[in-house]
């Protein structure tokens, strides 16, 4: 069926465009029953658009203010340097303060602050530092604020600020309510329609039988349409709670403040005017705010201005702006506005609205309807064409043509009410909102199990992933990293963390260095609460170099009262950290730490044992050499701390050469317990695993054995090496460890791997640098521990405990959503063709059609809304990561399926015909309502073998459909209240759904030829069918035959 869709259907796994999503919109035409209900999750390109527009406004406006905000910064340049070679300073209007308090509320004034929420806001927005200088500066700003730049905010004042200034939120549209669901449902089309006949039946009964039985056919479908309305608005009002649940989860992002002089994070949707805000590499700006103090700061505003280039932020350049990014340095910074008042914030309001791009499979069950629904409109017109024909034949015959009664009309509307319905039927709306309801109830259980989908085709895509490319630490490894070994002037040790400090042996000179190098050369912070309890703040990695430094008896504090001079803080592409600072004698020192083979290439002098500086002979230089790779191939993270003093300098620059080694560092980060489990279950499913990192490559291969993903024969290679190769394609298959690699290392091979290998490659990140491979890749996971913002802005999945095994139990969830739709599109199909053809089949030969609309309508909630909560529901097992994963191009309705779906088709319409044309003979049926019994009791079969065909479709392939069932209560109480309420109808509800009670050996019988589906389940799947595609995977991986678990 796949190959008749339109091109217009195959829409690409991650980020369509939007015009390939509005061509598939098109592509379905009108053959749509509801669509408030079928595109209720696809995007809204209208509110894109005006988010669009919106967007080009902004930039437009911003990019205008910051051309002036730089030709006043040259102007106020030109001015100070005049003032100051006449009498070297600058005087501040007087009349400044006032022109930013006039027209101040009473509510502000009453509060004690000085500046109207307003006016402040446009100042920031505008990039007015005309006006900032005209007010004070920022410390009269911060005066004016009731703020102290060293205290923060008093959090007794949070509330009060939130109610003046507003809050750190953006405007939402209210969540729909369970009513609002119903109603959506009522704008089915078919049901509309069903709704007018059944009341334009009413009268008509009414008018000729009276009172009541001439309603009880128009009210049958009435009811009937209740149910399934309300069913309808109780399945998607629950699911819209789960997605609720997931967006909740989204916005926990807290970023540090200083609130009472003490350090914390708090959520940035508690952040308030005034807060005192740190900034550092991969944040994203959570509000408007202006510099402070800070080393570096350089702000990436492209997704506001689209300009590329990032601006260096400092006193004279102070303002930053809420959606930028920072992409080097850190800094402090003072909130002046939050929420709707930011420009972020109004873009936010309008990109909520625009909802979230449609999933491939979406896209493609979107097309199997439009198609399927065609079929069903052209069967449901010929089938009350054909049973309209015979009724004017035989009234022909009959010579009644000119006499026509409310009977006659009674009868033509029951034709019609029968063709509406079989388009109900026919039309299998449920399909593509199956997916959302499966990719909402896994998306549910992974945030459970620590993995945070953001977008839906990422868990759908994942289970046909092919490659994962795994960072090291943090997520092969535990991140609780301690240093266990160290050299220092000329000799290894063991770090032992018990007894007394481990410093006696250290010449203290030598010790005074290393203090001074671990406590200044940092990014993190060592901090006391109130309690006096010691904590830091950083990376692991920091962290476990500060740890070391406080356990050889340094003191944060004492160790910082040095002048700090500059700083270039450690990325990706450096490898390094390096400070610049002068000491109380006026010595000025460049200390730097970072990857040991660059700093030792830095190095041409080293500590002795006598703590005296020796020159770094070549013999010394191999000496260490060994030093590292022992400390590698141990599997330590390996750091060398080094430093130079300098006579002179010139502009603050830290140089690049000339120091003098002062130790190297062993940093243990031991592998997580889970993961050589979860690599073997990948090998197992066909994924291969490959290992990047930053670390020495001898670290990363002690590492990747441990795992079990570097095995005999594999290769490892290190990122520079890799850039020069030219064939990549073909060192791709056989790469399992990427070292000492850069993020435009990981970039290129996610791009090589999936346009020239064509694998579906999943991708782990945490740094601000990993976005562009996050973004390339067919799923990019960030880590929610040591993930920086941008990192997780650009990732398709979060994961909340940085560890490998939830990955792989992504992959699991996503190869179960996928196989739990197909599974459902087997059941719905197969009802959808038995209905049509035994309803039309028996319009053209009998004139009548065996199924009533009332009974159509419950047989569509059977295959559509609980056919969807019981097999797109199911948890998966442990042998779908036993097969290999499917192919990019492999067809979505396999030849199995059809197998399946023709076989039980062909079973139930050779039960239900001979039902239908012998059935009062072979049943011995000959009271006068012996019709109505048979059509009961072809009803009550047709039910009966929808209900065991729903367990058979548990497994497509597998013989054994009740492995698991139990631990699916879902499955057990829909199966379970489709078979009760469908002996409510027959035996109590027959006035309204035309049927009468069965006698106990018809049950009996119903209920027989229902489940003989099931053992003609088990002959079909003994039908060998051909597959399509190979399983031997890119990695030469070939699946172990299934054995027992095919049973």
């Amino acid at each position: 069926m796949e190959k008749f869709l339109p091109p217009e259907f195959d829409l690409a796994g991650k980020a369509p465009t939007s015009e390939s999503l509005k061509k598939w919109r098109d592509a379905v035409g009108t053959i749509v029953k509801n669509r408030r209900r079928r595109f209720r999750y696809a995007a809204d390109l209208e509110k894109r658009a005006e988010a669009a527009e919106h967007m080009r406004k902004l930039r437009e406006k911003i990019r205008v203010c910051f051309v002036t905000y730089t030709a006043a910064l040259r102007f106020i340049d030109g001015v100070q340097g005049k003032v100051s070679s006449q009498d070297g300073s600058q005087r501040i209007p007087e009349e400044g303060v006032d022109s930013f308090q006039n027209g101040l509320s009473e509510e502000v004034r009453n509060a004690g602050f000085g500046i109207q929420p307003d006016k402040l806001a446009s100042l920031v927005a505008s990039y007015d530092i005309k006006a900032l200088n005209k007010l004070g500066g920022l410390h009269r700003l911060a005066d004016l604020l009731k703020v102290s730049l060293d205290r923060g905010v008093n959090p007794s004042d949070v509330s009060i600020r939130q109610e003046l200034y507003g809050a750190n939120k953006y405007a939402e549209k209210p969540p729909k309510g369970f009513w609002m669901f119903v109603w959506e449902a009522l704008h089915d089309l078919t049901l509309i329609i069903l709704i007018v006949a059944a009341v334009v039946s009413i009268g008509v009964g009414l008018a000729t039988e009276g009172w009541p039985k001439g309603m009880y056919d128009g009210l049958g479908i009435i009811l009937s349409i209740i149910l399934v309305v309300m069913v309808t608005a109780v399945s998607d009002y629950r699911q819209s709670l789960q997605f609720l649940d997931l967006d909740k989860e989204k916005k926990k992002i807290s970023i540090q403040v200083i609130r009472d002089k003490t350090p914390q994070r708090v959520s940035v949707y508690d952040l308030v005017v005034g807060d005192i805000v740190h900034l550092h590499v991969g944040d994203i700006v959570p509000t408007d705010g202006i510099f402070i103090s800070g080393h570096n700061l350089l702000i990436d505003q492209s997704s506001l201005t689209g300009e590329s280039v990032p601006i260096n932020i400092y006193e004279k350049r102070p303002f930053v702006i809420a959606g930028s990014k920072v992409q080097d340095g850190s800094a402090k910074m003072l909130v002046t506005t939050v929420g709707m008042r930011t420009e972020w914030g109004k873009l936010m309001e309008t990109l909520s609205e625009g909802g979230d791009d449609e999933t491939p499979l979406q896209v493609k069950l979107n097309g199997v309807a439009t198609i399927i629904g065609k079929i069903g409109l052209v069967f449901a017109v010929l089938t009350f064409l054909v049973l309209t024909i015979r009724f004017l034949v035989v009234k022909g015959i009959r010579h009644e043509l000119t006499i026509w009664s409310s009977s006659d009309a009674l009868e033509l509307l029951d034709y019609f009410a029968t063709a509406v319905t079989i388009i109900v039927v026919a039309v299998p709306e449920g399909l593509p909102l199956a997916v959302t309801l499966s990719l909402a109830f896994a998306m549910k259980r992974l945030m459970n199990e620590k993995a945070l989908v953001r977008h839906l085709s990422a868990c759908e895509t994942m289970g046909s992933a092919t490659c994962i490319c795994t960072d090291k630490t943090g997520t092969l490894t535990t991140n609780h990293m301690v240093v266990t070994k160290r050299w220092i002037c000329g000799a290894i040790k063991d770090v032992s963390w018990s007894g007394n400090v481990s410093s006696i042996d250290i010449p203290q000179n030598v010790l005074e260095v290393l203090l001074l190098a671990i406590f200044n050369n940092t990014g993190s912070e060592v901090v006391k609460d109130k309690s006096g309890k010691v904590s830091i703040l950083g990376t692991p990695t920091e962290t476990a170099i500060l740890e070391y430094g406080l356990h050889l008896g340094g003191d944060f504090g004492e160790q910082r009262k040095v002048k700090l001079l500059k700083v270039e803080p450690f990325n990706s592409e450096r490898k390094r950290m390096s400070v610049l600072v002068e000491l109380p004698s006026g010595t000025i020192r460049a200390l730097c730490k970072g990857a040991s083979e660059m700093i030792l290439k830095m190095c041409d002098k080293y500590l002795n044992s006598q703590g005296e500086i020796d020159p770094l002979s070549d013999e010394k230089i191999s000496e260490l050499t060994d030093v590292i790779n022992k400390f590698a191939n141990e599997a330590l993270r390996t750091l060398c701390l080094a430093y130079k003093d300098m006579d002179d300098f010139h502009g603050n620059c830290i140089p690049d050469g000339g120091y003098t080694l002062i130790a190297v560092v062993g940093i243990k980060d031991p592998v997580r317990p889970a993961v050589p489990e979860a690599v073997k279950t990948c090998l197992a499913a066909g994924i291969a695993v490959r290992m990047i990192t930053g670390d020495n490559i001898n670290t990363a291969k002690a590492i990747a054995r441990e795992c079990g993903i570097f095995l005999d024969g594999d290769l490892a290679i290190e990122g520079p090496d890799f850039r020069l190769m030219n064939e990549k394609s073909e060192l791709i298959p056989k790469l399992k460890v990427m070292a000492r690699s850069s993020p435009e290392d990981k970039h290129v091979l996610v791009k090589t791997s999936r346009n020239s290998n064509r694998e579906v490659v999943a991708v782990t990140g945490d740094g601000t640098n990993d976005a562009p491979a996050l973004h390339e890749a067919d799923i990019g996971f960030a880590m929610g521990i040591a993930g920086t913002e941008v990192a997780k802005a650009s990732a398709d999945v979060i994961v909340l405990d940085d560890n490998f095994s939830t990955i792989v139990n992504v992959a699991k969830w996503g190869r179960a959503v996928y196989i739990n739709i197909q599974k459902f599109v087997q059941f719905q199909l197969t009802v959808n063709i038995v209905a049509l053809i035994i309803n039309f089949t028996s319009a053209c030969i009998s004139g009548s059609a065996p199924l009533t609309a009332v009974q159509l309508l419950w047989v569509n909630l059977i295959m559509d809304t609980l056919g969807a909560l019981a097999l797109a529901t199911e948890p998966p097992h442990d042998s779908l990561m036993q097969r290999p994963p499917v192919g990019r191009d492999e067809s979505f309705i396999t030849r199995n399926m059809w197998r399946n779906i023709i076989g039980q088709g062909v079973y139930q319409l050779a039960i239900l015909l001979v039902l239908n044309f012998y059935g009062k003979h072979i049943l011995g049926l000959e009271s006068s309502d012996a019709t109505l019994v048979n059509r009961t009791f072809i009803f009550n079969t047709f039910v009966f073998c929808q209900v065991f065909n729903e367990i058979n479709s548990r497994e497509i392939e597998n013989i054994n459909v009740f492995r698991g069932v139990f631990s699916n209560w879902i499955f057990i109480g829909i199966i379970t209240s489709t078979a009760a309420f469908q002996a409510i109808i027959v035996q109590f509800l027959g006035t309204f759904a035309s049927t009468v009670p069965l006698s106990w050996k018809l049950w009996v019988y119903s209920i027989l030829l229902g489940a003989l589906s099931m053992p003609t389940a088990v002959i079909l799947k003994c039908i060998p069918v051909s597959r399509n595609t190979t399983t031997e995977q890119h990695d030469g991986y070939v699946p172990v035959p299934r054995g027992p678990e095919h049973v």
